[in-house]
């Protein structure tokens, strides 16, 4: 179950309601991953969900992996319609959900086959028996029934009529048989918060405040919860009970969030920084759709958003707003980035500020759309026409989704230039703990709009300051008349132009405009020795195992470090120099090897990839084993 297991006590576990609570004994663990897995339709990102905020109210660090199924609505009971929510909750600081499953709660046979490879052997099985019927086994490819077969051997299986033990609780409830089954969830969730000794009361509450209006569904989602946790504190099919403690965390005020959610929360932050109304224009796409959502609720903050008949009239929109004064930002996946992509363009030329969103998924086209993946990096930098650079930073994890979304609107509106900022569907998704910081100590994002003209009593749009960056003139601003659109401009006037040589000389200011971003962003840092033998570099998502494989083999003895770009053009300015320090460099990506191109163009290094593209971000035991093996150990 962890590294580190304690018997604490043997003693009942303390009852919540009256009844008569089996003896079981306590052991006390570092960290856990549980799993639910089921049905789309019954209720797993639900159950995980809550289960995730009970753990972080307690005080365990937390990371999770939402699992969605690729299809709409597949037919029930089918591998294809699978949902999962896996958790890892710990006493310690911890970077990812976790690689072998602990503990998994299988609601159905299609559950079971699909989740059961990535459970730990000895790990604890949980299997809603109610389920596997005939009919259910059929749609799951079983020719066999596993609870009866022997092939769950090497699991400690326990069979839990959850449908029955449900209905029970429920009977006397007015609901339909179909409203009374859709509170299963729940009882499977009050049984797993009995094993793991986690509150109630959260749940409870949030049930409290979901139905009031309902009290009907409130009663039956109150009753399955206790039923589950009191089923596990009765029955003698456990005889162990676990507790995680909570983690010494850095003091203030936290909350559970998931990168798409911080990425909202850091567009309105940034447009009260910057003293700006937000416009966010977008077309629904899976997984971006959530910020959209997200965004609609914060009217009352002075956000406009626009949900556009496709994603070319979405960019255009955020376009108009930036021409008009304000934050413009568009938000899509990789198939949509594809489409913004003249109109991408077009802003690098007029040089407006626009901030591009994309929460990367499997591809290409539409597959895998609730997966993830990284291979949009090369689109982001080069899929336009023409020379046409813009900006590029990356999120590590779901937290620094806030702080690389305040920071992308910022280079956007100093810079005057589109940055394209890379989250994915992992950090989209997955949660995290966020210490919520204090809005009075974030930077102010100056602007200054002019208000008379810039050169002998005219404007001139391309007039620019030291850093290569021309002025953002309001419409409407007396004396401030200029021409801004489609056409190559000549440098300084705005005229239209079609001089070869001017045409070359506004490429390279505009290439150059977007590398002098690297005089304003942090240095490479690196985790672990300045030099040695190894160093392993990553972006995005993988952040997280890419430090722990690193931090393990370390501890092991190995000179081995990590580096990780949040800012990927223009990379840091050190970036060089790191690189060249260490004797082998490898880089873990989910996809065929595009930063591994850029590193070995780019700075000439034998850098080694570690590809990966099954929708599923890396394990740590992939990276530590790919470590040790370079290392010859």
């Amino acid at each position: 179950m962890s590294s580190v297991a304690r018997s604490v006590e043997e003693s009942p576990s303390e009852p919540q309601t009256r009844g008569n609570p089996v003896k079981h004994r306590v052991e006390e663990l570092d960290s856990v991953v549980v799993r639910f897995a089921g049905d789309s339709g019954d209720g797993m990102q639900l159950a995980g969900t809550q289960f995730t905020n009970a753990s972080a109210i307690f005080g365990n660090d937390i990371s999770t992996l939402p699992d969605f199924p690729a299809e709409i609505r597949a037919p029930a009971g089918t591998l294809a319609g699978v949902s999962g929510f896996q958790i890892n909750f710990s006493s310690h600081d911890i970077y990812t959900p976790g690689d072998l499953v602990n503990t998994l709660v299988a609601m159905n046979p299609a559950a079971l086959k699909t989740n059961l490879k990535d459970l730990e052997k000895g790990g604890l099985l949980i299997v809603n028996s109610d389920a596997f019927t005939f009919n259910d086994l059929r749609k799951a490819d079983y020719a066999t029934n596993p609870l009866e077969d022997g092939s769950l051997s090497g699991y400690r299986v326990i069979p839990v009529p959850i449908n029955t033990l449900n209905r029970e609780a429920l009977k006397d409830i007015r609901l339909s048989p179909r409203e009374v089954d859709r509170c299963k969830n729940f009882f499977a969730l009050g049984l797993v918060y009995w094993l793991y000794d986690r509150p109630l009361e959260p749940t409870l509450r949030w049930i409290r405040e979901k139905f009031a209006k309902n009290p009907a569904i409130l009663e039956a989602n109150t009753r399955a919860l206790k039923a589950g946790f009191h089923f596990g504190e009765t029955t003698e099919l456990f005889q162990v009970q676990y507790r995680v403690p909570p983690a010494s965390i850095k003091p203030g005020t936290y909350r559970k969030i998931t990168g798409n959610e911080a990425t909202a929360l850091g567009l309105v932050t940034a447009s009260v920084l910057c003293n700006k109304t937000l416009v966010y224009c977008s077309y629904p796409i899976t997984p971006a759709s959530d910020i959209l959502h997200a965004l609609a609720e914060l009217k009352r903050y002075g956000v406009r958003t626009f949900q556009a008949e496709d994603e070319i009239a979405a960019v255009g929109a955020a376009i108009g707003a930036s021409f008009g004064g304000a934050l413009g930002v568009t938000g899509s996946s990789g198939p949509g980035l594809c489409l913004k992509s003249e109109a991408i363009g077009l802003a690098v030329m007029v040089e407006l500020p626009l901030l591009v969103i994309d929460v990367q998924r499997g591809g290409p086209s539409t597959g895998l759309p609730t997966k993830t993946e990284q291979a949009d990096l090369l689109q982001a930098l080069f899929g336009r026409n023409g020379e046409s650079p813009v900006a590029v930073v990356a999120p590590c994890s779901p937290a620094d989704c806030f702080d690389m979304t305040i920071e992308a609107v910022r280079i956007a509106l100093r810079f005057m230039t589109p940055v394209i900022l890379l989250s994915d569907g992992y950090l989209g998704n997955g949660a995290e703990p966020w210490l919520i910081p204090d809005i009075n100590a974030l930077p102010r994002i100056e602007i200054t709009h002019p208000t008379k003209p810039n050169h002998d009593g005219q404007f001139m749009p391309y007039l620019r300051d030291a850093r290569l960056v021309r002025e953002w003139a309001l419409p409407g601003t007396p004396g401030l008349e200029h021409r801004i659109g489609g056409l190559e401009k000549e440098d300084v006037t705005g005229n239209v132009s079609y001089d070869p040589l001017n045409h070359e000389k506004m490429v390279r200011i505009r290439a150059q405009k977007v590398a002098n971003i690297a005089n304003e962003i942090p240095p490479l840092s690196v985790n672990g020795p300045e030099e040695g033998d190894l160093l392993v570099i990553g972006w995005g998502g993988t952040f997280g195992s890419i430090t722990t494989a690193v931090n393990r083999a370390r501890r092991k003895g190995l000179k081995v470090a990590s580096a990780h770009l949040r800012y990927l053009n223009p990379m840091p300015k050190n970036t060089g120099e790191v690189l060249k320090r260490y004797k082998r460099i490898l880089v873990p990506e989910l996809n065929c090897g595009q930063l591994l191109l850029l590193l070995r163009g780019r700075y000439l290094v034998d850098a080694i990839g570690l590809n990966k593209i099954q929708g599923k971000p890396f394990l740590v035991s992939e990276i530590e084993s790919e470590i040790h093996r370079l290392a010859g150990t």
